[in-house]
C-alpha cells in the first residue's frame, strides 16, 4: 500500500470524499462539488483539478473502472476510490480534525497594523465590520435553520462551525469596540497622539529598538 501523506492538497480531500459516494467522472465530481459547496469549506483551485485527479490515479487512492462516450462529446473516464484512498480520506481526517494548524486570516493580518489607523478611524471600521458581521450571522443562522428541516445535522456541522466563529468575533469586536469608544483602552492616548502629532512616542521607539535589536548570544 502507498506511504500516507500529510494534508497537503484539500481540492484531493474533497475529491475522496466525493468518490466514497459511488464512481464518477471528473465533471461529475466537479459539479458534485460544487453542489455541495466545498470551495466554500476549503480552498478549491478549479485551474488544477484534472492535474489533482490524474495525480490520485497515479498514486493508488483513485483508479479507472470505465469510459464512457455520449454522442459527439469527449471520452470520460470513470473513477472510483480505492482502499488506499479510503485510508487516506479517514488518516486526512483525523488529521484536520485532531491537530490545530496556524492559520493567516486576512482580519489578522489588517489587526496586525491597526496603529496605522488613527483611531477614531479605526473605531468607525470595526463597527461597520461588525454591522456587516451581525447582517451575515442573522443570515446564516436563517439559511442553517431552513436547512436543517431537510439536512442532517451531521453534514452541516462545518456551518455551525462558520456561525459560531463570527459569532465569537462579534462579541470580541463588541467587547473591543466598548473600550475604544469608552477610553479604556490601554494606550489608547499615545495612539491618538502618534497620528494628531506625528511623532512617534518615545516609549514607542524604545519598545522598535529593543524588539528589533538581536540577542548578542542569538548566533547569526
Amino acid at each position: 500500500m502507498p506511504k500516507r501523506r500529510k494534508v497537503g492538497n484539500l481540492l484531493a480531500l474533497a475529491v475522496l470524499s466525493a468518490l466514497v459516494q459511488r464512481p464518477m467522472h471528473p465533471y461529475e465530481i466537479a459539479t458534485t462539488l460544487r453542489a455541495w459547496g466545498k470551495d466554500q469549506d476549503m480552498e478549491v483551485k478549479w485551474g488544477s483539478f484534472y492535474t489533482v485527479i490524474r495525480n490520485m490515479d497515479k498514486h493508488h487512492m483513485i483508479e479507472a473502472v470505465e469510459s464512457l462516450r455520449e454522442g459527439r462529446r469527449p471520452e470520460r473516464t470513470v473513477y472510483r476510490i480505492t482502499d488506499a484512498g479510503r485510508a487516506e480520506l479517514v488518516d486526512w481526517a483525523r488529521e484536520l480534525v485532531s491537530t490545530p494548524m496556524p492559520e493567516h486570516p486576512r482580519f489578522r493580518a489588517g489587526l496586525s497594523v491597526l496603529a496605522a489607523l488613527h483611531p477614531d478611524e479605526a473605531t468607525d471600521l470595526l463597527r461597520q465590520r461588525l454591522d456587516q458581521l451581525e447582517d451575515a450571522i442573522r443570515q446564516d443562522r436563517e439559511t442553517l435553520d431552513a436547512y436543517l428541516r431537510e439536512i442532517p445535522r451531521l453534514f452541516l456541522v462545518e456551518s455551525e462551525y462558520d456561525l459560531a466563529m463570527r459569532a465569537a468575533e462579534a462579541a470580541w469586536l463588541r467587547a473591543l469596540l466598548a473600550e475604544l469608544t469608552s477610553g479604556s483602552y490601554p494606550g489608547l492616548a499615545m495612539w491618538r497622539a502618534f497620528h494628531e502629532t506625528g511623532e512617534v512616542p518615545a516609549e514607542l521607539t524604545e519598545l522598535a529598538q529593543r524588539t528589533s535589536t538581536p540577542d548578542p548570544g542569538t548566533p547569526d
